[in-house]
């Protein structure tokens, strides 16, 4: 399974002109290797681009999108990866959802498709990274 970070799904929903390609055929392999599962943090931040709940789930569901529930050992594993953020200095405060998705790819060994490779790297260092 490959568990798929926001800003991938955003490329190719906003059909970006930097990343919608890259992003599309990133969808294109991981499926090739397994199913794509997004957690439900990944489903609330997709869900702005769509005015019902019935849209998102069809715009997920043409993206061959599985949601995955967070387990709980993920989501106390990021609590304590953001504790560490902050206190080493992290100053950003909308950063706990990516300690949110990071922690699933840890807790259930997902590989993560993400352009987000500095944090993950950095903070979750056994995740299987798809990036850029």
């Amino acid at each position: 399974m490959t568990l798929v970070d926001t800003n991938v799904l955003l490329d190719i929903l906003t059909d970006d002109p930097n990343w919608a390609d890259w992003s599309l055929r990133q969808m294109d392999r991981a499926a090739t290797r397994g199913i794509i599962v997004i957690n439900d943090i990944v489903y609330a931040e997709v869900s702005v681009r769509f005015p019902t709940i019935e849209a998102c789930d069809a715009g997920l569901r043409i993206l061959g999108v599985t949601i995955l529930a967070t387990p709980k050992a993920a989501l106390f594993h990021a609590g304590k990866i953001y504790q560490r953020y902050r206190a080493a200095g992290g100053t950003r405060t909308g950063v706990l959802s990516d300690f949110f998705i990071g922690a699933h790819a840890t807790v259930a060994d997902l590989a993560l498709l993400t352009r987000d490779a500095r944090r993950y790297g950095f903070y979750f260092p056994t995740i299987d990274l798809i990036t850029p």
